[in-house]
């Protein structure tokens, strides 16, 4: 068992299969040592499981959770271009969009769902670089979104 499946393993996670995309894009593309994730939305068994913005009708806990659960969401189609996850060398860049109230101001502590997340399965590999924005809305409702960009290196194109 590869060491980042023992870490998902020991979490209690079972990645889903790769996300379905819902318009016209790719869920992830590696373009040469780099994959781009697309942005991943807080769905699990083919549901939205929040929904509103945070500061509003989401709290901050639950944004989080919601944030952890784009991460693992990112990763399923991260793998389905790098099916061994072993291979990744460095999640370089986490971007986080939180769907937040006029006056709402914690989008770091929202986004942390997922980078504390990345860095509990990859340990140091998974410290990145990160921006958490505000917005006023994402699709479907969603309170957060995440995409990312991992570093595989050359092994990962051999």
């Amino acid at each position: 068992m590869s060491s980042v499946a023992k870490r998902l393993e020991e979490l209690g996670i079972t990645l889903p299969p790769c996300p379905a995309p819902v318009a016209a894009y790719l869920p992830a593309v590696q373009v040469g040592d780099l994959v781009f994730v697309s942005g991943q939305l807080p769905v699990k068994d083919g549901a939205l499981l929040y929904s509103g913005r945070v500061g509003e009708t989401v709290s901050v806990e639950e944004a989080y959770e919601a944030a952890k659960l784009c991460a693992i969401r990112c990763l399923s189609a991260l793998q389905a271009v790098v099916p061994d996850l072993d291979r990744i060398e460095r999640i370089a860049k986490v971007t986080g969009y939180v769907a937040s109230s006029a006056d709402f101001t914690e989008q770091p502590k929202v986004i942390n769902g997922a980078s504390d997340f990345l860095q509990a399965v990859f340990g140091e590999k998974g410290q990145h670089a990160r921006a958490a924005v505000g917005v006023s809305a994402l699709p479907l409702g969603a309170p957060v979104e995440v995409e990312l960009i991992a570093y595989v290196g050359r092994r990962a194109a051999e």
